[in-house]
């Protein structure tokens, strides 16, 4: 199969393959891990903030030039922690390189398994570390990564899920259900 074209100055980093228990068995390529479908471990964010009428979450919604799920609404953030990195230290790193904000109090609710085929010949296949924090400081999201950003009463958030899942990526409805799970007993 021939290569896709994708635009992504990061298809080249390493991504830190894992087994079905997250242990680590190696690494790949970015564009090749998704290419061959392997598994590997990434990391969802999911900020919120009390707003005036009650909690809210931030969406973000992928830049058109993301290799897949491009203009799809997803959770705040996401990525794959470097090689040597902890989940929580990239989900820092990452939260403000793409969002350009900070987040407090991230802690891991839990983990989803997902794996996604996409148009275009590429496959997700993450063991992905669902974190959870508060958002602090003003939104400056990287236009190369991020389109639009949106706060949503958590209660909204379910709804539009249920009714609308085509507007989010594969992840997001797994990743948010989570979230909204931890806030509703908080």
């Amino acid at each position: 199969m021939d290569e896709p074209m994708i635009d992504d100055p990061a298809r080249d980093d390493l991504l830190i393959l894992v087994d079905a228990r997250d242990r680590e068995i190696g690494s790949a390529k970015k564009l090749e891990a998704h290419l061959e479908g392997r598994l590997h471990r990434a990391f969802s964010v999911i900020l919120w903030r009390e707003g005036p009428d009650g909690v809210e979450v931030l969406l973000s919604r992928r830049a058109l030039g993301k290799y897949h799920s491009g203009g799809l609404w997803a959770n705040s953030c996401c990525s794959h922690p470097r090689i040597g990195e902890t989940v929580l230290d990239a989900a820092a790193r990452r939260t403000h390189e793409e969002l350009g904000c900070g987040a407090t109090g991230l802690v891991e609710i839990g983990t989803y398994c997902y794996r996604a085929a996409f148009d275009n010949g590429l496959v997700e296949y993450e063991y992905d570390h669902v974190l959870l924090g508060s958002f602090e400081g003003e939104l400056a999201p990287d236009p190369s990564e991020v389109m639009d950003t949106r706060w949503v009463l958590a209660d909204e958030l379910t709804q539009e899920l249920a009714q609308d899942p085509e507007r989010f990526s594969a992840w997001a409805p797994g990743v948010l259900a989570m979230a909204l799970a931890q806030l509703s007993r908080s």
